[in-house]
């Protein structure tokens, strides 16, 4: 089989480069190489972005896109239909089969250990999942590592938080319109934020390191006492808190760094993620 030559310069192309995630890690590489995106539908000003394609899994061709721009890294952070993404993902085995000097980092979830539950999960724990997410990010896992395992990284991912989140973003709402608010009290989790997960991908891909990564807060807190300490930085009024209960028994959602731990600056604990989403919350205001 006949191999492209390496191209001269690190190329990446973030699939999912307009979701929260995908554009935290475009902000944090753009400056220090040559960085694509995608988007799905036409959002703001990606669709006049020289530097981003769009692409929808269910519908365009992934093999075209990826012979235009040519990466030297992938990062998968794409959502959409689970079988257009598991047909995807087997296309961008064939691409990196095709190209030996590219690299996937595919962004995973903690959910692959949420059939697991009675204790947290490190990275070579076998994964166990109950929900269809659970499971469904367990095939693309167990497909990248058959297929290219020497040039895939797996980047497993807690909640991910902060001042912009969806779910902060959520959690203001109902205080201010003094909605429901779901929280789980006898649920430990994990954490981290998109900022942080944008250092560790550059860390990771400068430093050119694979396997599988916990890219989550060194320290652990029960999901109920998380939200219940951000609404306290927050100010004085309180969503309805609606206690969920999974079981009877306290449970982990939790994935914890152990034999792949980051040096010390780019990990992160659950205090430095609850301050993350109350960055300058005294600007910001509240309407009854």
């Amino acid at each position: 089989m006949q191999f492209e030559k390496p191209p001269l310069k690190t190329k990446i192309l973030i699939l999912g480069g307009s979701g929260f995630i995908g554009h935290h890690i475009f902000m944090e590489l753009q400056s220090y190489f040559e960085v694509y995106g995608t988007y799905c539908h036409s959002i703001g000003d990606f669709s006049d972005n020289k530097v981003f394609y769009p692409y929808c899994c269910e519908e365009d061709n992934l093999l075209e896109l990826l012979e235009t721009v040519k990466p030297t890294h992938i990062i998968s952070a794409i959502r959409g239909d689970f079988k257009a993404q598991f047909t995807a993902h087997k296309l961008l085995c064939e691409y990196v089969q095709n190209n030996h000097f590219c690299k996937l980092l595919f962004l995973s979830s903690a959910q692959v250990f949420d059939g697991k539950y009675a204790l947290p999960s490190y990275e070579n724990d076998k994964p166990l999942a109950e929900s269809n997410f659970g499971k469904f990010k367990i095939a693309i896992e167990r497909l990248l590592l058959e297929q290219i395992p020497a040039q895939t990284t797996i980047l497993r991912l807690p909640m991910v938080l902060g001042i912009h989140s969806p779910r902060i973003i959520q959690l203001r709402e109902s205080i201010k319109h003094q909605a429901t608010f779901e929280v789980y009290p006898n649920l430990t989790i994990s954490l981290t934020t998109a900022d942080k997960i944008a250092q560790q991908i550059h860390y990771i891909i400068s430093k050119k390191l694979d396997g599988i990564f916990h890219l989550a807060s060194t320290d652990m807190i029960h999901h109920e006492e998380l939200f219940r300490e951000i609404t306290t930085k927050m100010g004085t009024k309180t969503p309805i808190f609606k206690n969920v209960y999974r079981s009877n028994d306290d449970g982990y959602l939790a994935i914890l760094p152990k034999k792949n731990l980051l040096p010390e600056q780019y990990q992160i604990t659950v205090a430095e993620v609850i301050a993350d989403c109350t960055l300058n919350e005294e600007i910001l205001t509240f309407k009854n």
